[in-house]
């Protein structure tokens, strides 16, 4: 799955193009890489984003097309928040 539809399907982002721009800007890496709006992502894969003046990290533990609120919780796990 790409990386923005994965952020705006777990809910980490509210709108897809929020991804993408922040992707575009080089503040997403996956797996210690900087990754595009494009960057397939799998179980497993470690996600830090940089947005402002806080870093997330987390992996992803399922990765689905679509997910209820409730469900969006439980597509990744998170690691660090500062």
């Amino acid at each position: 799955m790409r990386l923005d539809k994965f952020l705006k399907t777990s809910r980490v982002f509210k709108r897809r193009t929020v991804a993408k721009e922040i992707a575009l800007h080089q503040k997403i890496s996956v797996n210690g890489r900087l990754a595009k709006p494009s960057t397939n992502v799998d179980k497993g894969d470690v996600v830090t984003i940089s947005y402002r003046d806080k870093e997330l990290s987390f992996r992803i533990l399922d990765v689905a097309m679509h997910a209820s609120k409730d469900e969006a919780g439980g597509m990744y796990e998170v690691i660090s928040e500062n």
